[in-house]
């Protein structure tokens, strides 16, 4: 029997421009059909960190340009703009992909909204990478001329941080459930939602902010009632000794080792640290539930359990 999956696409298979994004969707979408072909429900959230910071980065520009015609763009403005062009982009290619197989499924991308606390430490200590890489001094020419926050990012250079809080609930839920039930593949959460938080009445505001994308994906995998979430990323297994002689490839990671390790500090913070910590979360939300990290190409046989790392309780 099929299962139920949420899926969290990395940056790395959507690529950093529109060229290379047209080019990445389409391995992405063999890899996502590979999965339905095999008779699971797949639901996809995906980030958004180089669209986002170069969608900004154009608005800024447009507003520097005319600033009696324009106004700065919201952040969570910037997220809803990235949402559209990658769930456009995604979606066609999914489409094509299963056409070309003979699968009959719709396929939709959901606007989706994602509340947050607005009292959220987060937001007096930014921290989650958006934007393209940078060298120190194009950094450092940031920090002077838009008081950026940056900070060095695992070895790959610098970049810009934002508040980024945890997601409480997925506003559109209801809808999404719909469709999943209704057979459709949905697009959902894309960069990980946009960030809003409840005012007066029934009224959201966007937050300035851009939640992590395996968050949101772990919460919106638990209002699914999803069996699996597979968190992809540019290593087909967690480490320990990353980078290091010694280093430990896991094929098996229960939460209780997870936390031991993060205590030791094994996972590097806005790269490995919260995926495993939404692996944890999902696996402990309910008995039965597996998520599995690992390489988009290797999501099939990962779901098999031939590879990848498994996080259960």
């Amino acid at each position: 029997m099929g299962k139920r999956i949420v899926i969290a696409l990395g940056g790395n298979a959507l690529g950093n421009n529109l060229p290379e994004q047209m080019i990445a969707v389409r391995q992405t979408a063999r890899a996502i059909v590979d999965l339905i072909e095999q008779g699971h429900e797949v639901v996809i959230a995906h980030g958004n960190g180089p669209q986002v910071g170069m969608i900004q980065n154009a608005m800024t520009e447009l507003t520097r340009s005319n600033p009696e015609k324009y106004i700065p763009c919201p952040l969570s403005v910037c997220v809803a703009m990235s949402q559209g062009y990658i769930g456009y982009d995604l979606q066609n290619a999914l489409r094509e992909e299963m056409l070309s197989r003979g699968i009959q499924k719709g396929v939709a991308t959901v606007l989706t909204q994602v509340e947050v606390d607005a009292n959220d430490p987060a937001f007096s200590k930014p921290t989650k990478p958006i934007g393209a890489f940078m060298s120190r001094e194009e950094a450092q020419a940031l920090v002077k001329e838009r008081n950026y926050t940056v900070v060095e990012d695992a070895g790959r250079g610098y970049r810009r941080v934002v508040a980024s809080p945890r997601p409480q609930s997925i506003v559109e839920i209801q809808s999404i459930q719909d469709m999943v039930d209704a057979g459709l593949v949905v697009i959902a959460c894309g960069g990980g939602g946009i960030p809003v938080f409840r005012t007066e009445g029934f009224h959201l505001k966007g937050a300035a902010a851009v939640i992590d994308k395996d968050f949101a994906a772990c919460c919106l995998a638990r209002q699914l009632d999803a069996d699996c979430l597979i968190i992809l990323t540019a290593v087909e297994k967690v480490a320990i000794h990353f980078g290091k002689p010694d280093v430990q490839w896991l094929d098996e990671l229960t939460p209780e080792a997870a936390r031991q390790y993060m205590a030791d500090g094994e996972f590097a913070p806005g790269s490995m640290l919260p995926k495993v910590q939404a692996a944890v979360e999902f696996a402990e939300s309910k008995p039965g539930r597996t998520a599995l990290i690992t390489l988009l190409e290797k999501a099939g046989e990962g779901i098999a359990g031939r590879t990848g790392t498994r996080i259960h309780a």
